[in-house]
Protein backbone atom coordinates (compact mmCIF):
# COMPACT_ATOMS: atom_id res chain seq x y z
CA UNK A 1 0.00 0.00 0.00
CA UNK A 2 1.34 3.39 -0.98
CA UNK A 3 1.30 6.23 1.50
CA UNK A 4 2.42 9.80 0.97
CA UNK A 5 2.17 11.99 4.06
CA UNK A 6 3.12 15.64 4.34
CA UNK A 7 3.84 17.50 7.55
CA UNK A 8 5.27 20.77 8.79
CA UNK A 9 2.77 23.34 7.57
CA UNK A 10 1.58 26.19 9.72
CA UNK A 11 1.13 29.91 10.19
CA UNK A 12 4.19 32.15 9.98
CA UNK A 13 4.88 35.84 9.54
CA UNK A 14 6.40 37.32 6.39
CA UNK A 15 10.15 36.83 6.29
CA UNK A 16 10.09 33.77 8.51
CA UNK A 17 11.03 30.20 7.63
CA UNK A 18 9.26 26.86 7.61
CA UNK A 19 10.31 23.32 6.75
CA UNK A 20 7.97 20.79 5.19
CA UNK A 21 8.49 17.05 5.12
CA UNK A 22 6.94 14.33 2.99
CA UNK A 23 7.32 10.67 3.87
CA UNK A 24 6.42 8.14 1.19
CA UNK A 25 6.23 4.37 1.45
CA UNK A 26 5.15 1.35 -0.52
CA UNK A 27 7.19 1.94 -3.69
CA UNK A 28 10.59 3.08 -4.85
CA UNK A 29 10.20 6.71 -5.86
CA UNK A 30 12.69 8.02 -8.38
CA UNK A 31 11.38 11.56 -8.19
CA UNK A 32 9.72 13.38 -5.30
CA UNK A 33 8.63 16.96 -5.16
CA UNK A 34 6.30 19.72 -4.10
CA UNK A 35 3.41 21.53 -5.71
CA UNK A 36 1.17 24.17 -4.21
CA UNK A 37 -2.34 25.44 -4.72
CA UNK A 38 -3.60 28.79 -3.51
CA UNK A 39 -7.33 29.52 -3.19
CA UNK A 40 -8.88 30.11 -6.59
CA UNK A 41 -5.70 29.16 -8.45
CA UNK A 42 -4.40 26.11 -10.22
CA UNK A 43 -1.93 23.79 -8.64
CA UNK A 44 1.62 24.81 -9.58
CA UNK A 45 5.03 23.23 -9.49
CA UNK A 46 7.39 24.32 -6.73
CA UNK A 47 10.40 21.99 -6.80
CA UNK A 48 11.36 18.36 -7.18
CA UNK A 49 14.37 16.13 -6.74
CA UNK A 50 15.51 12.80 -8.12
CA UNK A 51 16.88 9.91 -6.11
CA UNK A 52 20.35 10.95 -7.29
CA UNK A 53 19.87 14.42 -5.85
CA UNK A 54 19.19 16.44 -8.98
CA UNK A 55 16.85 19.29 -8.04
CA UNK A 56 14.66 21.56 -10.15
CA UNK A 57 13.00 24.73 -8.89
CA UNK A 58 10.33 27.05 -10.15
CA UNK A 59 11.57 30.57 -10.77
CA UNK A 60 9.48 32.08 -8.00
CA UNK A 61 11.20 30.06 -5.26
CA UNK A 62 14.79 30.03 -6.48
CA UNK A 63 17.09 31.36 -3.81
CA UNK A 64 14.43 31.08 -1.09
CA UNK A 65 13.43 27.40 -1.01
CA UNK A 66 15.68 24.37 -0.84
CA UNK A 67 14.57 20.82 -1.56
CA UNK A 68 16.44 17.85 -0.15
CA UNK A 69 15.91 14.16 0.17
CA UNK A 70 16.76 11.28 2.47
CA UNK A 71 16.61 8.16 0.30
CA UNK A 72 16.95 5.80 3.26
CA UNK A 73 13.78 7.27 4.74
CA UNK A 74 12.04 7.91 1.40
CA UNK A 75 11.47 11.41 2.67
CA UNK A 76 11.70 14.73 0.88
CA UNK A 77 12.02 18.10 2.60
CA UNK A 78 11.29 21.63 1.55
CA UNK A 79 13.10 24.31 3.51
CA UNK A 80 11.32 27.59 2.90
CA UNK A 81 12.92 30.89 3.86
CA UNK A 82 11.96 34.55 3.44
CA UNK A 83 8.35 33.54 3.12
CA UNK A 84 5.91 35.96 1.53
CA UNK A 85 2.13 36.24 1.75
CA UNK A 86 2.05 35.03 -1.85
CA UNK A 87 3.49 31.71 -0.68
CA UNK A 88 0.26 30.99 1.17
CA UNK A 89 -1.17 27.77 -0.24
CA UNK A 90 -1.77 24.12 0.38
CA UNK A 91 1.48 22.34 -0.37
CA UNK A 92 1.24 18.89 -1.89
CA UNK A 93 3.87 16.19 -2.20
CA UNK A 94 4.10 14.28 -5.46
CA UNK A 95 6.02 11.03 -5.65
CA UNK A 96 6.73 9.21 -8.90
CA UNK A 97 8.03 5.73 -9.66
CA UNK A 98 10.29 4.70 -12.54
CA UNK A 99 7.24 3.24 -14.31
CA UNK A 100 5.51 6.60 -14.27
CA UNK A 101 3.02 5.96 -11.47
CA UNK A 102 2.31 9.12 -9.51
CA UNK A 103 1.08 9.44 -5.95
CA UNK A 104 -0.05 12.56 -4.13
CA UNK A 105 -0.29 13.37 -0.47
CA UNK A 106 -3.25 15.03 1.19
CA UNK A 107 -1.53 18.41 1.45
CA UNK A 108 -0.39 20.66 4.25
CA UNK A 109 -1.48 24.26 4.72
CA UNK A 110 1.11 27.04 4.76
CA UNK A 111 -0.15 30.49 5.70
CA UNK A 112 2.08 33.55 5.63
CA UNK A 113 0.45 36.49 7.32
CA UNK A 114 1.21 39.28 9.76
Amino acid sequence: QVQVVESGGGLVQPGESLKLACAASGRVFVRMGWYRQAPGKQREFVADITSSGRAVYSDFVKGRFTISRDNDKNTVYLQMTRLKPGDTAVYYCKSATSLGSVYWGQGTQVTVSS
